[in-house]
């Protein structure tokens, strides 16, 4: 097998899979190396669905990423011929007042998306299968949806193996050597050489580049698939949702292709070492219980049999921003990682930027939100 590669990605899930593929569709000489087999279960990009919002409650900077991201995708579909996204639009739902429904709204506004404002009467009548509270309010973005994550991978998969890009799976780095002449990458049985590399290798991110001291906290989430009673909750006569309320937030999805409505929380975690991680849904109560009492309270036709739960592991920084960078010492090492629960949406048009950064040595996106050296990772020098 080849030993020398213009640019080696290490960690080949979501955003090392699309960086493959448009480094691939380059031309530049690519190897991607995963310590499993994407898409797989031991990271943060499986579960079948991802939500895609434009009009961001995580910042008013996300917003033309995504908008760029969501055209990304729809040129995957069309190149692929898969199903990747589903448009159910998605509806936020919650206190007027919650600081995340705000900057959604703010979000909406600055860059012109448009967003229904429905009151919780309008919700229950137009869709009946929630059970809004009068004090709730609702706002519909109708052009979002759902991606089919674990298509999407397979997507980009595929195309860049179809590029000429080398996929090696099941190995797991070693060790790394950096210099600013190059990049020495040791498995178990192999040794590889690189003038550039890029490491998006997600919850192991910061044990991989464990010299940096980033503050990147890998946390277990976990995941239901409930059986619904009625045809009320199955796509299209459901949307997804995300739920803003008393300090608390789930998200879900209509049963897609009968397949349960999925629901998950995203503020309840638990520290984890991505080493340790197991598939181990329903070790604590609140795992189901946490998932059920929400949906007996707002979706109650959906809160039937769990048909499937499911744990999965997420990055978090301390801003919860993505760290989207060059290694501090070493420019031509790309460091990609701190998705911290919202990123899959985004991991076309990260891609995309860097591999811009890998052939142009700069992208036309503005990522200086995600800079390595910003006051919140302070332990970088």
């Amino acid at each position: 097998m080849k030993k020398h590669y213009s640019v080696i990605v290490v960690g080949a899930g979501s955003v090392g899979m699309a960086t493959g593929y448009y480094l691939a569709r380059k031309g530049v000489d690519t190897l991607l190396i995963d310590a499993f087999n994407p898409p797989h279960r031991n990271g943060s990009h499986h579960g079948e669905t991802r939500l895609i919002r434009h009009a961001t409650g995580e910042g008013r900077q996300y917003v033309s990423l995504v908008l760029r991201s969501q055209h990304l995708w729809h040129q995957l579909e069309e190149e692929t011929g898969r199903r990747l996204f589903i448009p159910s639009g998605t509806l936020m739902v919650g206190e007027e007042d919650v600081p995340f429904i705000k900057e959604t709204v703010r979000s909406a506004v600055e860059h012109s998306i448009y967003i229904e404002k429905l009151s919780a009467d309008e919700i229950n009548k137009r869709w009946p299968g929630f059970s809004i509270p009068k004090y709730f309010v609702g706002y519909f973005e109708s052009s979002s949806g759902a991606l089919l994550n674990e298509e999407c991978i397979k997507a980009y998969k595929e195309l860049a193996v179809k590029h000429n890009a080398v996929l090696k799976t099941n190995t797991k780095v070693e060790n790394m050597d950096f210099s600013s002449n190059g990049i020495v990458i040791k498995t178990a049985n192999e040794i590889f050489y690189a003038d550039k590399v890029v490491f998006s290798a997600g919850a192991w991110t910061g044990k991989v580049l464990s010299r940096l001291g980033l503050p990147l906290q890998p946390v277990r989430k976990t995941l239901g698939w409930f059986e619904p009673e009625n045809g009320d909750y199955q796509h299209p006569n459901l949307p997804c949702f995300y739920f803003c309320f008393e300090n608390q937030k789930y998200y879900g999805f209509p049963s897609i292709d009968g397949g349960g409505v999925k629901i998950g929380r995203n503020d309840s975690e638990r520290d984890t070492d991505p080493d340790l991680m197991r598939q181990d849904f329903g070790k604590y109560s609140n795992d189901e219980g946490d998932l059920r009492a929400f949906l007996e309270k707002f979706l109650p036709g959906a809160a039937g049999k769990l048909l499937k739960g499911s744990s999965c592991m997420i990055t978090k920084t301390p801003d919860k921003d993505f760290i989207v960078d060059c290694h501090p010492e070493f420019p031509n090492v790309m460091i990609a990682g701190g998705f911290s629960g919202h990123g899959f949406k985004y991991s076309s048009v990260l891609g995309e930027i860097l591999s811009q950064m890998i052939t142009d040595g700069q992208t036309v996106h503005d990522i200086s939100k995600f800079s390595i050296s910003r006051p919140a990772l302070a332990v970088v020098k």
